[in-house]
């Protein structure tokens, strides 16, 4: 493994941790601004948001529809593979769990893909698939 791939790697992985920490904490600019211009966010199931407006409407809705209700919320994501393709792209595979006031609310998958920008790396396409929720969960 050369040293441009493991860089890649430890920026693809700061790319992942700040939009849930981003997420968990409400600030959905910071979301928006780990997405490339044209990025698209898919809910597997539901529907695609393309480019930084329609990804700053959905991500404000999904906010106040399940804000009320809670004060904790944490996604933890774990197993995180890369696969880097070439210096400018790469993809990655992971598993989230969502903790809320209830505990365990939802987990899933999420199926990325990314790109080298100038200064950091930024996802050009995330799919999330919920694959369960917690009977009383405040997202389903």
């Amino acid at each position: 493994m050369e040293l441009w791939e493991l860089s890649a790697r430890e920026c693809i992985r700061d790319t992942v941790a700040r939009y849930n920490h981003a997420g968990d904490a409400g600030r959905y600019e910071d979301m928006i601004a780990c997405f490339a211009d044209d990025g698209v966010l898919a809910v597997v199931g539901g529907e695609s948001h393309r480019g930084h407006a329609e990804l700053r409407t959905f991500l404000s809705g999904v906010g106040e529809t399940a804000t009320p209700g809670f004060s904790s919320l944490r996604h933890c994501v774990t197993n995180l593979l890369i696969d880097v393709e070439s210096p400018d792209t790469a993809s990655g595979r992971s598993y989230f769990q969502v903790l809320t006031d209830i505990g365990l609310d939802h987990w899933g998958r999420y199926r990325d893909r990314f790109v080298r920008t100038a200064d950091r790396w930024l996802l050009v396409h995330r799919s999330v698939k919920t694959d369960g929720y917690t009977p009383g969960s405040y997202f389903a």
